[in-house]
């Protein structure tokens, strides 16, 4: 039984799954490659790059069905990738011990859980000028930025709630930008990571090809049929179960 489960071409089949389901809301899907990986044992320096690797792939593709469509903003996104691209560098060239990485992996799926399923109706409205909600987004994105770089998750999960809640866009604009957010600091600590921790990916070559197929369909539907609120929903059940066996295995390391 576990070599079927550590097989790759059984993530492989997993990691589509995850692929549909995010990209279908702009996301990428590196919290749960991370938490996948991290749950199987494989090396920690090794999973964030991995988890990168796939953000690209996937919102490259994400990013074009949403554009293409007319939901993105620039006005929107600009002022977070200003500040999330130099802290998401400085993440990825950062090493931690791996109880350190499983905990801030954790910690970051508790807070997309509880986003899912309790903020999901809140919406605050900003009484603020544009200078201070540039600060806001400025604030916001290095801070994404950084737990991007250093767990390996593009930090879009939390920003496209982030929008919504505050009122700044629809749930397609947050989904759009939520997409280039991810691309963009993927590659920010992809880049770092490739100078100061890198792996053969060859090795990791039916995740891709599995997340390329995932992000494609996942990002055509949502950009056309599917609802974000039904998606999110099955997003947190994913979510929910990731954070039960990362617990665990925090337990028992």
């Amino acid at each position: 039984m576990d070599m079927i489960i550590t097989s790759q071409y059984f993530l492989a089949v997993l990691f589509f799954t995850v692929a549909f389901i995010y990209s279908s809301v702009g996301l990428g899907g590196a919290s749960s490659y991370t938490a996948l990986m991290a749950i199987i044992g494989i090396n920690t320096l090794a999973i964030p790059m991995i988890s990168l690797s796939l953000n690209l792939f996937v919102t490259s593709i994400g990013s074009f069905n949403f554009i293409r469509n007319k939901h993105g903003n620039i006005k929107l996104i600009v002022p977070f990738l200003i500040s999330s691209m130099p802290m998401a560098y400085l993440g990825g060239a950062l090493k931690l011990p791996k109880t350190i990485f499983y905990w801030i992996l954790l910690i970051s799926l508790v807070f997309v859980a509880i986003r899912i399923y309790f903020w999901q109706n809140t919406t605050i409205r900003l009484n603020i000028d544009n200078k201070r909600k540039i600060f806001i987004s400025l604030l916001t994105g290095s801070v994404l930025g950084l737990v991007a770089g250093i767990v390996g998750i593009g930090g879009g999960i939390y920003l496209v709630p982030f929008i919504i809640i505050l009122g700044l866009g629809t749930e397609k604009e947050a989904a759009t930008c939520g997409a280039i957010f991810i691309w963009f600091n993927s590659f920010a600590g992809l880049l770092s990571r490739v100078q100061y921790n890198s792996i053969d990916l060859t090795n990791y070559i039916p995740l891709i090809i599995s997340v390329l197929a995932g992000g494609t369909f996942g990002s055509f539907m949502g950009s056309y049929k599917f609802s974000p609120k039904l998606m999110e929903k099955i997003l947190g059940a994913i979510i929910i179960g990731a954070i039960f066996f990362l617990t665990k295995k925090i337990i028992t390391f």
